[in-house]
């Protein structure tokens, strides 16, 4: 598979913003449960909504790119029954929605008290507003992951694993660069963001390699003779003439594209989960917000490249053919 740059930003900038959105709530959350100190909310959550906000809209901008008639993208929402990137065209804006609405609510201090219960425990709208977002945001990651373990013949993308990676990494991403920001605007959230960050980028290592392991050891229902049309139990490969060379280059740079995938393979594993969980560590005990921004530009430039290789190890078997013809 040869991966549109275009599709990796928006996976990857929809998922910080996402994060990110999670993260805010996450804090208010504990805050009305009265687990952490409220926050100021046009210093905290309406700056943190516009950010968020910011990665939202820069996602979406990244896909129109890829596509052929950018002026007919409307239609892609008309198959909602039964397309999944038709349901993430109707979510992504959803989730922009509520995310806007948000961070208004909090910058224009039109909150107000729901209700409050026995123990003195306040339940405000923007919490609502809050909740109903954050549900849009696990639809959306499930729309997007959703788009790829649909495809059952890509066997490397058609598994659960697909969905929650898709979700511990934009999650991760969102909370790391939450603890970046909260320390501008929240010291006092810094450890709670960093320690929830380093847990679930911990949680995204374990479910990523078990895809990288499952996907390793997967046998393909596809082979030569399918692709091409043949019953035969086996088939020779014979090289004559000039063809040889020809066989014989399709061979050297299919193990130079082996080699390439598994270094960028390494690249992402280090970058998306033992670097960042040693900066933000550091950052954290230092209160040091370059070191803590720095785990964020590691991870996310980490998750382009891990992105990149979630597309391109796919094997599709219509390259089974070409590459026997």
């Amino acid at each position: 598979m040869h991966p549109a740059f275009s599709v990796i930003f928006l996976t990857t900038l929809i998922g910080v913003g996402q994060g990110l959105f999670l993260a805010l709530f996450t804090g208010q959350s504990y805050a009305a449960a009265q687990f952490l100190p409220a926050q100021n909310g046009t210093g905290f959550f309406a700056m943190g909504s516009l950010i968020a906000l910011l990665f939202l809209i820069g996602g979406l901008i990244s896909s129109i790119f890829h596509l052929g008639h950018p002026e007919r993208a409307w239609r892609a929402a008309t198959k909602w029954r039964t397309s999944w990137l038709s349901r993430e065209v109707i979510a992504l804006p959803l989730v922009m929605l509520f995310v806007f609405a948000y961070g208004v609510m909090h910058y224009m201090n039109w909150d107000m008290v729901i209700f409050v219960t026995s123990t003195g425990v306040k339940f405000n709208l923007s919490l609502l507003v809050g909740a109903i977002g954050s549900a849009t945001v696990f639809i959306l990651f499930l729309c997007t992951a959703m788009i790829y373990a649909a495809i059952k013949f890509l066997q490397e993308w058609s598994s659960p694993l697909t969905i929650v990676n898709y979700l511990l990494l934009g999650t991760a991403s969102g909370f790391t660069l939450a603890t970046a920001f909260s320390l501008y605007t929240a010291p006092e959230l810094v450890d709670f963001f960093g320690v929830w960050a380093i847990i679930i980028t911990v949680m995204a290592f374990i479910t990523r390699s078990a895809s990288l392991i499952r996907n390793a050891r997967i046998k393909y229902k596809s082979s030569i003779q399918t692709a091409i049309g043949v019953r035969h139990n086996q088939i020779v490969q014979k090289a004559q003439g000039a063809m040889g060379g020809s066989y014989n280059t399709r061979e050297y740079f299919h193990g130079k594209t082996a080699m390439f995938l598994k270094s960028i393979k390494w690249v992402f594993m280090i970058l998306v989960f033992p670097v960042p969980i040693i900066l933000l560590s550091a950052g954290m005990d230092d209160g040091n917000g370059s070191v803590l921004l720095a785990a964020f530009l590691v991870q996310y430039t980490g998750l382009l490249a891990e992105r990149w290789y979630f597309f391109a190890q796919s094997n599709h078997p219509q390259n089974i053919y070409y590459q026997t013809v």
